[in-house]
């Protein structure tokens, strides 16, 4: 069994002390915590499969992604896929592109996944935001998810801010500024407050699927 980031415990006391709403989320959902598959190259072709279509959409065409890899989605697997067969998996010409110029930055060492530990989290989202079909909230998920990253706080998330609309009983879309004083509260421990808010409104986060 994969154990929690190392921060998490320690985290969940530092986070109870300091906000009521994130103390009783973490008692009511005790059990569980951040997973990462570990495996860059997969999650970043998850987020572009997933981008802008439903999540059962996006598992239907990842799965059938994954069959033409056959279930081993490495970047040398993915170049010698055929821009019609990526097609045929229910992907979009801009997709596709995304995938395919993915596989190629792997392969010629012109993207590093390595370099990202040295990099701040500000600076880690501008890198991953170069890559084709790769935006701010999809390189957001990344680093919480595949790196464990220990203070990210994805304001375009929607699900994040319907927690905090439904948590801390603000209208819908909760107000910036508020947004912005709890991100100040709780760091730096914000990954662990955004995955218990996830879990008050998805008993499993959908992002933990990546």
């Amino acid at each position: 069994m994969r154990k929690p980031p190392a921060y998490w415990n320690k985290a969940k006391i530092q986070l109870s002390k300091k906000d009521k709403i994130i103390k009783k989320l973490i008692k009511k959902y005790n059990s569980g915590y951040l997973i990462s598959r570990n495996d860059i190259f997969f999650s970043l072709c998850k987020s572009i499969v997933g981008q802008q279509i439903s999540v059962a959409a996006a598992n239907s065409v990842f799965d059938r992604f994954k069959l033409l890899c056959k279930g081993n989605i490495r970047p040398k697997i993915v170049n010698k896929l055929t821009f019609i067969n990526l097609k045929k998996c229910g992907l979009s010409r801009q997709k596709v592109r995304g995938i395919k110029e993915l596989a190629q930055k792997f392969l010629d060492k012109s993207f590093k996944p390595s370099l990202i530990k040295k990099l701040s989290d500000e600076e880690a989202i501008q890198y991953l935001s170069k890559l084709r079909q790769i935006g701010r909230w999809s390189a957001e998920m990344i680093l919480l998810f595949t790196f464990n990253r220990s203070n990210i706080w994805p304001i375009q998330d929607i699900g994040l801010l319907r927690a905090i609309s439904n948590n801390y009983k603000k209208k819908y879309p909760p107000p910036s500024s508020f947004v912005q004083k709890l991100y100040k509260k709780l760091s730096p421990h914000c990954s662990v407050a955004t995955w218990y808010l996830w879990r008050s409104i998805d008993n499993e986060p959908k992002a933990i699927q990546y």
